[in-house]
């Protein structure tokens, strides 16, 4: 199977299990009045994140022809999404500022004159074209690595937490020897190792990002194993398994999505770091960061590179943030009952 069409299908597959998560949340009087709340308290971010997941969905669909023109022949019958075929044929010889007529330098008139609305780089891309490239990379790092993550800490925290005992004292202690290490050199020996793919990238973020949530995980489920419906399941002679995913796991959920949307923004900002460091991934934002970051020394100042990577990485932090501030005072227990 060609990798674009394998591609498409794991987009369809995410965008119609997302359509049957709203479905389903739909149906739950609770968590249909809890994002009622949320858009009403922040409509604005929650628009800025799904123009950002649009932007990603064009990005990631795509398929082979239908572009003429200047593009040369392989090109042509290469995969293209969407987003390279908006921009297909933009390409400059070097930097030209934004809505310029000619190049930053030598003055030399462009192919596109005043048709790159956020200039172009050294090597003359649009840095439009590599800003709306990056959302894809972003999106793929804090939800993929969201998703190793999460189930991961569950499935030491909760047991953990339910059953105490050794399995309670193994746990601890993989949870504390993880914590004790280096985070930033752990994450970097375990690249090193896995390589440098977004794959790699992302299952080594989520190995050395764990262990926060397990103990929150762990701490909930030794609250909740002692509370009255639980202790009458288990009278009742109900499976212990039974109770984990009936009783346990449902009062966990609204723990799982605010760390989600909070994990987030860390995941996205620690691949900026990486790439910083030149183990990040290819077309990120942090990259972009990275490669234009001598710009700013030279004279005059080639400042449009850095401000279209750290405006487009600004957006997305902040508006994860304000969604995921409305998702702890909506779906947190505790704070409903101090607003109470």
């Amino acid at each position: 199977m060609e990798s674009h069409i394998l591609s498409n299908s794991v987009v369809a597959i995410l965008v119609a299990g997302a359509c049957g998560l709203v479905l389903a949340a739909r149906r739950s009087r609770m968590w249909s009045a809890a994002f009622a709340e949320i858009w009403s308290r922040r409509r604005l971010a929650l628009c800025v994140i799904g123009g950002y997941v649009l932007i990603a969905l064009l990005d990631s669909v795509a398929w082979v022809g239908g572009l003429e023109g200047g593009q040369d022949a392989v090109a042509r019958h290469q995969a293209q999404s969407v987003i390279d075929r908006l921009f297909a044929d933009f390409q400059e010889r070097s930097y030209s500022a934004p809505l310029a007529d000619t190049e930053f330098y030598g003055g030399a008139p462009l192919r596109h004159p005043g048709q790159h609305l956020l200039g172009t780089d050294l090597i003359g891309r649009d840095v439009l074209y590599l800003s709306l490239k990056g959302a894809r990379v972003a999106l793929l790092i804090g939800g993929l690595t969201s998703l190793f993550a999460i189930p991961l800490a569950l499935l030491f925290g909760v047991p953990a937490g339910y059953f105490g005992g050794r399995l309670d004292d193994v746990v601890f202690f993989v949870m504390s020897t993880l914590a004790s290490m280096p985070g930033l050199l752990l994450l970097i020996a375990l690249i090193m190792v896995l390589g440098k793919s977004t794959l790699a990238i992302c299952f080594a973020l989520a190995v050395t990002g764990w262990v926060g949530f397990c103990r929150v995980s762990r701490g909930e489920t030794l609250k909740l194993r002692e509370l009255e419906y639980v202790s009458a399941a288990r009278a009742l002679g109900v499976s212990q398994g039974r109770i984990l995913l009936r009783h346990i796991l449902p009062n966990l959920m609204h723990l799982v999505i605010i760390t989600f949307v909070l994990m987030f923004s860390g995941l996205v900002l620690s691949e900026a770091i990486l790439s910083w460091l030149g183990i990040g991934v290819d077309g990120s934002w942090g990259q972009m960061i990275d490669q234009a970051r001598n710009e700013l020394s030279r004279d005059p100042v080639v400042w449009w590179n850095v401000a279209a990577a750290g405006g487009a990485l600004f957006g997305l932090i902040l508006a994860v943030n304000f969604v995921g501030d409305a998702l702890r005072d909506t779906l947190d227990p505790r704070t409903v009952r101090e607003a109470e």
